[in-house]
């Protein structure tokens, strides 16, 4: 019997629909909010008033392009948090009304789940127990994935998350925003080793990025005072040293994990595994401790649908389905 669900996500500044059908994705339609740029970061408000412009021709591209009309859907999927509130609301509220509409179940996502599952959308997939390093704008933790519907969380950020830290110290440089892609493409033609930044050691696999901005920002400060100019002259030798000291925060942090756990299937998923530096560090990492790796496609790393309707997917095996009266949950954890 045929399972054929429509998941949407809209945590943040992405509106996104997909259609799933049996584990197998037939569509992953994704609009992007470039307003944001020009405010140096996503303003709520406008988040969510784009979604609620968007929703509508992505749902109808996403069903189109599966080519799957609505009335053939088993299940609605929608990202329940952790996110903005304004903009999951938009996502809970247009899931919930077609599920009335149309007379089927409505399903739950966690966003950090979802981003882990992106790792079975397409082949080579992770056998389970493995570590997942998840690392975006808004979360950096590392998770031990039991099954797709059980996960522990067993390191997180104290503070800031990685992706946050990237973003800042862009911003410091003078970068557009999002400024994490920036600096990765700075830092592919710089000297990674060129100026040191302390990064803070917390007690066991938790993390702190806090401490780094504030160095990065009163090194920027000294060098342009007593160089004018010096961050101009020396971008990509300073966006390569910045991203060489975060990449090598999560590393010690997923080395030590995997040493503790003896776990050798090892994956990263969230928005900053798109970073280049990251996934060949990574990899270079894995030859040394002979671990198997996992990356999804860039197209999964990201904010996107395909990712919720994985999860939707095991959910719908498992018979985990949701009452009318759910709401968003900005701040749910894994």
């Amino acid at each position: 019997m045929d399972s054929i669900i429509l998941a949407i996500e809209s945590s943040c500044d992405d509106t996104s629909a997909a259609v799933i059908r049996n584990g197998h994705i037939l569509s992953n339609v994704t609009a992007t909010q470039a307003v944001h740029t020009a405010y140096g970061g996503v303003v709520p408000e406008l988040a969510s008033r784009a979604h609620q412009s968007n929703i509508i021709p992505i749902v109808s591209e996403a069903l189109i392009r599966a080519n799957i009309h609505k009335s053939a859907l088993n299940a609605v999927a929608f990202t329940q948090g952790p996110g903005l509130l304004g903009a999951l609301l938009v996502g809970t509220s247009f899931a919930k009304a077609m599920a009335i509409g149309l007379g089927i179940p409505l399903i739950t996502v966690n966003h950090m789940q979802a981003h882990i599952l992106a790792h079975f959308i397409e082949e080579p997939r992770p056998e389970f127990p493995f570590l997942c390093l998840t690392v975006s704008g808004g979360h950096t933790e590392i998770v031990l994935v039991k099954s797709a519907m059980e996960m522990d969380v067993i390191g997180r950020t104290q503070d800031d998350a990685a992706g946050e830290a990237f973003d800042k110290t862009a911003k410091l440089l003078g970068l557009p925003y999002p400024g994490g892609p920036q600096i990765d493409q700075h830092a592919r033609t710089g000297d990674a080793n060129a100026y040191r930044f302390p990064g803070t050691d917390m007690p066991g696999l938790d993390f702190s990025f806090s401490g780094i901005k504030t160095a990065f920002m009163y090194f920027l400060r000294k060098a342009e005072k007593e160089d004018p100019g010096f961050i101009t002259r020396n971008m990509a030798d300073i966006c390569a040293s910045i991203q060489h000291t975060i990449i090598g925060m999560l590393m010690k942090k997923l080395m030590q994990a995997a040493s503790e756990t003896g776990i050798k299937n090892i994956g990263i998923a969230g928005g900053v595994s798109a970073n280049s530096g990251l996934r060949e560090t990574l990899i270079v990492t894995a030859g040394q401790h002979n671990w198997n790796v996992f990356i999804p496609d860039f197209e999964y790393c990201t904010d996107n649908a395909a990712m919720i309707a994985m999860a939707a997917h095991y959910k719908y095996l498992a018979n985990d389905f949701s009452d009318l009266s759910v709401s968003p949950k900005p701040r749910m954890a894994i």
